[in-house]
């Protein structure tokens, strides 16, 4: 007979106490390290860009930037001993609205803001599964339309604040507001603008995130069931809050939370377009076209209580793709083979050089390229930019401009 082996002595311990104190730590660890990159109440920097990124954000060629310097017009770069020429973003800004002021008007419109009768577009990056990129898209779209001249909103609804973060705030610790403020049900809602913050992109704004906006996927059931009127209509609370701030913006950019839940139905519903990532791969797929199905349901449920999902357009973005790799390619083909007009054109390609950009917090249009192979990063940025024009044209078309 077996004889019986004493079970070592289990530590005791409270899980809730435990994590608890785990996340004060690592919050008290990240608060350290980000004051070494950034002082206390200081705004995260934005490196300066070269002629050919200058040439390339305004749509103009290299030699015609170097000549209105020459000239002595628009505003003066810093040269550097070599004579390679930079500009800070809010002078590639400024060169932007020069250029719209003194260039032909009848040839090209340097500055992309709207124009009588071209409504806000409202573009919600969407998946229900986390590492699809989908905040890598959304952070990329919102920092190239800024880039190019649009003035641009972006609202981070996912509770996990990534989107918040790589624009250089930290929620637990900077006590910032989130959309939250501006949807919840009772007396203490503000005005979306007493919630927008700016980034160290010129023409770019946030609505940061915290964990706080959780409580609304409690609170609208709860808002619902007791006939508050509000809670039956919650799919028009972005949109009513959006209507506050609608002339301050061309094209508000959502970072939706990777589940279908009541923040995600209430973006949809304030949504003139939608880019759904995807990564090519099997599971992921299935994974997304259960999504769909239950969207789709969800939304034809609440349609009978007046919610509309009028877009314009949607697609889907292939992410995170390897082109060498078999099956991705097999997968992208299928999903070409399926929808024709509705997948993208161009994919996000896998690369290291945005996750090397990530690990120091920043975005490949932050990163400064000479800290990275440069190859490694010319094909990603290249991949990255040829997404974001895509898109850009498609919300140039639903204001009925020719591309």
């Amino acid at each position: 007979m077996d004889e019986a082996v004493p079970m070592p002595d289990l530590e005791v311990f409270s899980f809730h106490e435990t994590i608890s104190q785990q996340g004060a730590l690592i919050s008290e660890k990240l608060n350290m390290l980000r004051v070494q990159h950034y002082p206390p109440d200081a705004m995260k920097g934005l490196r300066s860009f070269s002629l050919a990124e200058v040439a390339y954000f305004l749509g103009v060629t290299q030699s015609n930037v170097k000549k209105l310097h020459l000239d002595g017009k628009g505003p003066t770069p810093t040269t550097s001993q070599s004579g390679r020429r930079t500009y800070t973003a809010a002078q590639m800004l400024e060169l932007r609205h020069y250029l719209d002021r003194h260039g032909r008007s009848d040839v090209k419109r340097y500055v992309p803001h709207r124009r009588p009768g071209e409504a806000l577009q409202v573009v919600s990056v969407v998946n229900f599964k986390g590492g699809s990129g989908k905040t890598t898209t959304a952070a990329h779209l919102a920092q190239h339309l800024a880039l190019t001249g649009h003035r641009v909103l972006a609202i981070d609804l996912d509770p996990q604040a990534s989107l918040t973060a790589l624009h250089g705030i930290q929620p637990e610790l900077d006590r910032n507001p989130s959309l939250y403020d501006a949807i919840r049900y009772d007396d203490r809602q503000r005005p979306i603008a007493e919630v927008i913050r700016p980034t160290n992109f010129p023409g770019l704004d946030i609505v940061p995130a915290n964990l706080e906006l959780q409580e609304y996927e409690y609170d609208t059931p709860l808002a619902a069931s007791t006939s508050q009127a509000d809670g039956k209509l919650f799919f028009t609370r972005i949109t009513n809050a959006l209507k506050q701030v609608d002339a301050d913006y061309d094209v508000v950019v959502i970072d939706c939370p990777p589940q279908l839940g009541y923040l995600t139905l209430t973006a949809l519903t304030a949504s003139t377009s939608a880019v759904i990532t995807i990564h090519p791969q099997m599971l992921d797929v299935l994974s997304m076209s259960q999504f769909l199905q239950m969207l789709g349901g969800i939304l034809e449920s609440i349609a009978g209580a007046g919610a509309k999902v009028g877009l314009r357009w949607f697609r889907y973005l292939v992410t995170r793709y390897e082109p060498t790799d078999g099956p991705q390619a097999q997968m992208v083909g299928f999903m070409q083979a399926l929808f024709p007009k509705q997948v993208l054109t161009n994919q996000m390609v896998k690369s290291t050089a945005i996750s090397d950009a990530g690990i120091t917090n920043q975005t490949l249009y932050e990163v400064d390229r000479g800290q990275m192979i440069r190859s490694t990063y010319d094909r990603a940025l290249e991949a990255l930019n040829a997404v974001n024009e895509e898109i850009t044209s498609l919300v140039h078309q639903a204001w009925g401009r020719r591309v």
